[in-house]
């Protein structure tokens, strides 16, 4: 049985009524501690009889037309399109034109984004981690759109916050070397560490791509625990998930 009502964020874009699109919180599965509660991943030692019952919650508290596309994600840059899903395939993005399928993204601190043009008839799911942002994962999703970008919608969800986000040389001079601009994403800590701001990092790429419908980015996966799941806070934990899907209803 699930002990509490499941709670969901929901996008905070204009988008068409046939436009649906969530993410989970933590909130109201059955997972015991460490994935408590409402853990949808089956790569984190949780059962997978806990997993299968919170999935299946689910896909019925959302009403989903069909069971969620999910992607073995690899922090890669590998973009597939819906009509291409096969089960346990490899891919950190899913772009789909087709009604109802349900693209998903796992993420714990990791940035979700979902994308949709502004009809409503194309769509993506994107897991943007820093390595995945800096690799190009925007710029490859962006790719199979074939609206322009000026007509692209972006929302940016959970994700670990700026205050929290400590990282290395390497990950500032990967996206400097892209693009010295990025900078304005990074406060130096001392000589070999930063505070890096994902959000930032993301709207950069949006940007020079030309997307400036740009919405969310106001969370902290890492701060804020009876919510969100963070890897970099607990290690072992669950996973939330986004979705977005075309209803042809």
């Amino acid at each position: 049985m699930v002990r509490k009502t499941l709670e969901f964020i929901t996008p905070d874009w204009t988008m068409p009524d046939h436009i649906q699109a969530y993410t989970t919180t933590r909130k109201g599965g059955i997972s015991p501690s460490p994935y408590d509660s409402f853990n949808i991943a089956n790569h984190v030692n949780d059962t997978p009889e806990n997993v299968e019952k919170n999935r299946a919650a689910l896909n019925s508290a959302l009403k989903l037309p069909a069971s969620p596309l999910w992607l073995q994600q690899t922090h890669s840059t590998q973009v597939i399109n819906s009509q291409d899903w096969q089960e346990g395939i490899e891919a950190d993005a899913i772009y789909s034109n087709q009604t109802n399928h349900v693209c998903a993204i796992m993420t714990a601190d990791c940035l979700p984004l979902l994308l949709s043009n502004a009809s409503g008839t194309e769509i993506a799911a994107v897991h943007a981690g820093w390595r995945g942002l800096a690799d190009g994962i925007i710029e490859k999703t962006l790719a199979q759109f074939d609206a322009a970008a000026e007509h692209i919608y972006a929302w940016l969800g959970p994700a670990i916050g700026p205050e929290k986000f400590e990282v290395g040389l390497d990950v500032y001079e990967a996206f400097i070397s892209h693009d010295p601009m990025a900078e304005v994403a990074f406060q130096q800590s001392d000589d070999s560490h930063f505070l890096a701001d994902i959000y930032q990092l993301a709207r950069l790429r949006l940007r020079q791509h030309g997307v400036s419908q740009l919405f969310g980015g106001n969370y902290c996966t890492m701060t804020d625990a009876s919510r969100f799941f963070s890897y970099r806070r607990d290690g072992e934990t669950g996973r939330m998930v986004s979705l977005i899907w075309i209803s042809n209803k």
